[in-house]
């Protein structure tokens, strides 16, 4: 089959699906939904022949070039273990591996009622009601999860998560310092290891479904794993994952709502100290994750504008590591000289980012993604603003801090890196902390000038 060919899945999804059910089964309104940089969502209708109405149902695929069939069997089996344990999750109708089926390994499940678009959750005056509420379900929620017992889900990973996300962030070959100053933290700082859990492994806001009465349904287990179950609140009290509010727990409510809700089910209150822990760890992560994205577009590997776009959110995760370690911010820099020549970002570039946005323009535009395609040309328009603002901030400020490494003994951000990280210069030195911060301030102005005040509208898993 063709397996980018919209016409072509929904015959394929409507002879596996008579499989399935055990009659005909007609499919129709197959389209795209929006996000989703791992995993391609679609939605659509079934209607088995001799029914009353069609059934609402969505199907997760892998990206046809980049199958995981472990990883999609092993989601299968957690979605299935955490309706046993309780767990709000939309019923499995049916899940397989062989390319041959629908283009790529697959999940199909129940649609289930609800909202998943973070601002709107956090916003909108018709979600008051599921909001006040909310931290302490998603806490129980949480502690249900952890409950499923791990010989249910076959093939959970159980490696060290600190020195997996070290390595991930060597491979990127990208030195950040602010990243590096993290590490030494996290490293130095780390709690005392419990008795494994199952994880989730992405329980933050957008992937959870809420209505006007509150949580529906939790979603996107392909990051399960063996671990500490802080990890899950840790993650979920990310800055990234609040998009503005002031509200630590998803944007929702208080730390202490979040761990309350957990005891109330687990019988035990997770040390605030160890919630602090994964919460650091967790902002380095999703800052290693958006240059992996990034790189999976500059490398080739899968061309997309939001893959590029997403690197460029690097910045604002270093920025909220230096705020969460409370390093000493410097006074603001001297305005910019404008010079049409900068390039204030490594990777992806001005030039990267560019192209990627030409690169979509000219592609073939698929009937039935009109949801995606909605989504893809407003990151491209993203994309364009964040290059005329580099255009228009000018190379002053990253000159700057070039010679103010220079005037420290570096010469330059990778140098300052392997420092940090060999323990050559202390964080806490006001010298090493105004170069990691100008460092990072010169590239957040570009790619998100109101950080820190204005609310996010972005988060890609």
């Amino acid at each position: 089959m063709n397996a980018d060919d919209p016409d072509e899945l929904a015959r394929s999804l409507g002879a596996r699906l008579h499989r399935v059910l055990g009659a005909p089964v007609r499919v129709t309104g197959l389209e795209r939904a929006s996000g989703g940089a791992s995993r391609e969502t679609w939605l659509f209708a079934a209607r088995p022949e001799g029914a009353d109405g069609a059934r609402e149902l969505v199907l997760r695929r892998d990206p046809v070039r980049a199958p995981r069939p472990e990883g999609m069997a092993r989601e299968a089996a957690a979605l299935a273990a955490a309706a046993r344990s309780g767990v709000a999750v939309p019923e499995m109708v049916d899940h397989g591996t062989d390319p041959g089926v629908l283009g790529a390994p697959y999940l199909i499940t129940g649609k289930v009622g609800g909202e998943s678009i973070a601002r709107r959750l956090l916003r909108d005056e018709e979600y008051a009601d599921a909001r006040r509420g909310l931290a302490r379900e998603l806490g129980r929620q949480a502690a249900l999860v952890h409950r499923i017992p791990p010989e249910a889900v076959p093939g959970l990973s159980t490696e060290d998560p600190l020195e997996r996300l070290i390595a991930d962030y060597d491979a990127l070959g990208e030195p950040l310092p602010a990243v590096e100053i993290a590490f030494r933290w996290l490293r130095e700082h780390r709690p005392p290891a419990p008795e494994p859990a199952v994880v989730h492994g992405d329980f933050r806001t957008g992937n959870l479904l809420v209505d006007r009465t509150g949580l529906r349904a939790v979603l996107d287990w392909e990051l399960v794993h063996l671990g500490d179950p802080v990890e899950d609140l840790g993650w979920l009290c990310v800055k990234a994952w609040r998009f503005g509010s002031a509200s630590p727990a998803g944007g929702f409510g208080t730390r202490d709502e979040l761990l309350d809700g957990y005891a109330e089910v687990a019988g035990r209150r997770p040390d605030p100290a160890a919630l602090r822990w994964w919460e650091v760890f967790g902002t380095a992560r999703w800052g290693v994750i958006c240059r992996a994205q990034a790189e999976r577009h500059l490398s080739g590997a899968q061309p997309s504008v939001e893959l590029a776009a997403i690197g460029r959110r690097v910045c604002e995760q270093e920025h909220d590591l230096l705020e969460e370690l409370a390093l000493p911010r410097p006074a603001p820099a001297p305005e910019a000289v404008p010079d049409a020549r900068a390039e204030l970002h490594g990777s992806p570039s001005a030039a990267d980012l560019v192209a990627a946005v030409a690169g979509f323009l000219r592609d073939e535009v698929l009937p039935g993604q009109r949801g995606h395609l909605r989504f893809q040309s407003r990151v491209a328009a993203n994309a364009l603003a964040v290059v005329e603002r580099e255009l228009r901030h000018g190379a002053g400020p990253d000159a700057a801090h070039r010679d103010r490494l220079a005037a420290l003994g570096f010469p330059g951000t990778a140098a300052l890196a392997g420092a940090i990280r060999r323990g050559e210069v202390r964080a806490e030195d006001p010298r090493v902390a105004e170069a990691v911060w100008r460092s990072v301030l010169d590239r957040l102005a570009v790619a998100n000038p109101r950080h820190g005040t204005d609310p996010r509208q972005g988060g890609t898993s």
